[in-house]
């Protein structure tokens, strides 16, 4: 009712062994964009309605579907965006080696409140010792950082910077090296 059709919001994502598929979540921003047809800034285009849900992280649940699918797990590092691939090293890209989960030890680390870097780390960590009863701990821990909201914005920003966006911001690529990486994401 809040934001209208449709309710899911579909994009690809890179999944097991960089095979691509489509998460589901609830849709929480609208699609405004400028005179120029480009999409506004995330915080102009998140809704009210939207921000309650992603600071419960209710927006998450459809990805339940997923999971039954066979596309993701309950555990397992997050899926970034298809376009995120192309700014990672390739040692942070051995993360699709596994399915990617609901929840991962980056997200009970600090979820978005971290550096990228950190964040691809202990993806690589998890890989490295993935047990049932690391999962289990993972599972508990996340109940409560959802509980208490923490690390679910970037500071500064109504949501987590793009990979490749925050490289730039931090001056770690060239723009030129941006703009070449993200034309090659769009291949």
């Amino acid at each position: 009712i809040k934001l209208g059709s449709p309710i899911l919001f579909l994009q690809n994502r890179p999944g097991l062994n960089e095979k691509i598929f489509k998460i589901l979540k609830y849709r929480t921003m609208a699609n405004s964009r400028n005179a120029n047809g480009e999409l506004l800034s995330d915080e102009i285009r998140l809704t009210p309605f939207g921000k309650i849900l992603r600071s419960t992280s209710l927006d998450e649940l459809p990805e339940l579907i997923n999971i039954l699918k066979g596309e993701m797990a309950i555990v397992g590092p997050r899926p970034q965006l298809v376009r995120d691939m192309v700014f990672m090293k390739q040692a942070h890209r051995k993360r699709h080696e596994v399915k990617p989960g609901l929840t991962g030890l980056a997200q009970v680390n600090g979820r978005n409140g971290i550096e990228w870097e950190k964040k691809l780390d202990y993806d690589l960590e998890y890989i490295r010792k993935i047990t049932f009863i690391g999962d289990v701990k993972i599972i508990l821990k996340t109940i409560g950082k959802v509980l208490l909201k923490d690390g679910i914005n970037e500071i500064g920003y109504a949501t987590a910077l793009d990979y490749g966006d925050y490289l730039l911001e931090r001056e770690m690529i060239s723009r030129e090296e941006y703009e070449k990486k993200m034309n090659q994401a769009k291949l």
